[in-house]
């Protein structure tokens, strides 16, 4: 009888393990936040990966780039969960590193995507090449400019690393290149459109004789469109701004900005997904996947490549618009 007992016992496990192993992948995806299209593209591209791999994403994320603690506190709570992988864009380098050591300890694989951490214990990175994204920006600025004359800087928020790249490649190659070129003023939108305004609106209050300006967020690059809007100085003060809305083209189209420098945001939650995916299918993806960024001018806009950049298709995979 207890014979009979032990082998039921032990069939009975092999069944739920076998359950287990059979059960759908659950893949957590956790964007630094939900406020702005680049992160809708990016979670329609890590939609379509879960549809073509069979996985189940978790999508969330705070709704402001600036909620540290929130985010550690879903980073958290999905690897209580025990998802199988986990793909975070960090919204401070240093804020998810315990996090990240958890994760390792579990045995969750982690893809880090968008703007980088201190911690060493994940999988992979996927992002865009920032810092050459802000030379780029550089040099369309300079030559938007006629390689002389004073520009600002409306930057993101402190500690996000993807943008402090953009804003380092942007300096260097103003000193290094441009050296009739004086950068007089630098300010925080943090990541919100209303202070990007606001920030763009004081530095144009402090120096009449601006030339130029370059923001390296969306919430600045909108901020500092809507500045240059309200003083009726479009096209007058040259603007390259970065990353893309269906805002920030209606200001390309009008001329308010001159040049946006575009990530792909779909290829990059689609790849976070992917490299994880690889992981659990045996396969070690690469430590870093750097995607290319492209500078997008009016002339570009009926291009069929940059149509499908600026316009992934949102409803096909979300069903939403």
């Amino acid at each position: 009888m207890l014979n009979r007992r032990a082998w039921a016992a032990a069939a009975l496990l092999v069944a739920l393990a076998g359950c287990r192993g059979n059960k759908t992948k659950r893949i957590a995806v956790v964007p630094k936040a939900n406020s702005h299209e680049f992160w809708v593209f990016v979670h329609t591209g890590a939609a379509a990966a879960g549809q073509k791999f069979g996985v189940e994403l978790l999508w969330n994320g705070p709704a402001q780039e600036t909620e540290y603690d929130r985010q550690m506190q879903i980073v958290d709570s999905m690897i209580a969960q025990h998802v199988d992988g986990l793909a975070v864009a960090a919204t401070e380098r240093k804020a998810l590193n315990r996090s990240l050591d958890r994760a390792a300890e579990l045995g969750i694989p982690v893809t880090v995507f968008d703007s980088g951490v201190d911690s060493t214990n994940y999988l992979s990175f996927i992002a865009t090449n920032n810092y050459q994204g802000g030379q780029m920006a550089a040099r369309e600025l300079a030559r938007l400019v006629g390689g002389k004359g004073k520009v600002a800087m409306i930057m993101n928020a402190p500690g996000s690393l993807s943008t402090m790249d953009r804003e380092r490649g942007f300096e260097d190659i103003i000193k290094s290149e441009f050296p009739k070129i004086e950068i007089v003023a630098r300010q925080f939108s943090m990541s919100d459109r209303s202070k990007g305004m606001a920030a763009a609106e004081n530095i144009l209050t402090a120096h009449a004789d601006l030339d130029g300006i370059f923001a390296s967020s969306e919430p600045s690059s909108t901020g500092a469109a809507l500045a240059l809007k309200s003083r009726r100085l479009s096209g007058k003060v040259k603007c390259v701004g970065f990353d893309a809305s269906d805002d920030l083209i209606e200001d390309l189209k009008d001329g308010t900005i001159q040049a946006l420098v575009v990530q792909d945001p779909f290829r990059m939650g689609f790849e976070a997904v992917k490299t994880l995916v690889d992981k659990l299918n045996g396969i070690t993806p690469s430590k870093q996947i750097d995607l290319p960024a492209r500078v997008v001018t009016k002339d570009d806009l009926d291009k069929p490549e940059v149509r499908e950049l600026l316009h992934p298709d949102v409803k096909k995979y979300l069903g939403a618009s």
